[in-house]
């Protein structure tokens, strides 16, 4: 098939998103590629067009580094373990797939019909890795000043926001000291699902406090997951409960 046709498929135009992004491919085929989901190829192999996964997996590299050096010069004060989790909490699925929808990316992905209908469009995960995908195909393309072009402008903001809110801290110590305190409870956690290729899986889990589910979230690992769904219990936790200043016993459920 005609490489231009497929390029125009895009569901919102290549040129219209590449407006968005702020940049012009050379090579425009990457970009195409970067908004490809599996599912497309898997339903369209008459295209002949490969799938984000390797695009991803490089974006995933590049997207570490840039959010390590800018850590590294704007925060000279920071220890490395501060560092270390601002870097963790700037990367995580659910931030990056917030970041791809500010970008238009959910619009701009093609999926296979199947994965359309059952709601992947604005699924974390996809979005999370369509975002990593985008950033391995500006590495390629422009090398290293493009993606800190994209990149740079979208942290600054949330960078301010995650460490007014402490989101940097260690959702699971927080967690488990809260509830130990004050409702005698070890949260635990539980893998309730994983999915992808083996080398880019995304485990999405549970946690518990006595048997109730309090939060739930997905990761490149378990322990992404279970920090992520700490960090959903702990958001609703202090906006509910300690904000009511009514905390209680969770009942059975």
């Amino acid at each position: 098939m005609n490489d231009a046709r497929m390029i125009n498929e895009l569901p919102i135009g290549i040129e219209a998103f590449q407006f968005l992004l702020g940049y012009q491919f050379q090579d425009p085929d990457l970009l195409l590629r970067a908004l490809t989901h599996p599912s497309y190829v898997n339903e369209h192999p008459e295209e002949e067009v490969s799938d984000n996964q390797r695009l991803e997996f490089l974006g995933d590299a590049v997207l570490d580094f840039i959010a390590g050096e800018w850590v590294y010069h704007n925060y000279p004060d920071f220890k490395e373990g501060p560092m270390t989790r601002l870097r963790a909490a700037l990367v995580r699925t659910e931030m990056l797939a917030r970041l791809a929808v500010q970008v238009g990316i959910g619009e701009a992905l093609r999926l296979g019909h199947g994965e359309e209908e059952s709601g992947g469009r604005w699924r974390d995960a996809n979005l999370c890795d369509a975002f990593e995908a985008v950033v391995g195909a500006l590495y390629l393309d422009g090398g290293l000043s493009a993606v800190q072009a994209f990149v740079r402008p979208l942290i600054e903001p949330v960078v301010a926001a995650i460490l007014s809110a402490e989101a940097d801290l260690d959702a699971k110590s927080r967690l488990q000291e809260w509830s130990q305190a004050e409702l005698r409870i070890t949260p635990r956690y539980r893998i309730v699902s994983e999915r992808g290729p083996d080398h880019s899986k995304t485990f999405e889990a549970e946690v518990l406090l006595d048997k109730q589910v309090v939060g739930r979230g997905q990761g490149r690992s378990k322990q992404a997951a279970e920090q992520a769904a700490a960090q959903v219990a702990w958001e609703d936790i202090s906006q509910s409960v300690l904000a009511a200043a009514s905390v209680s016993p969770l009942a059975d459920s």
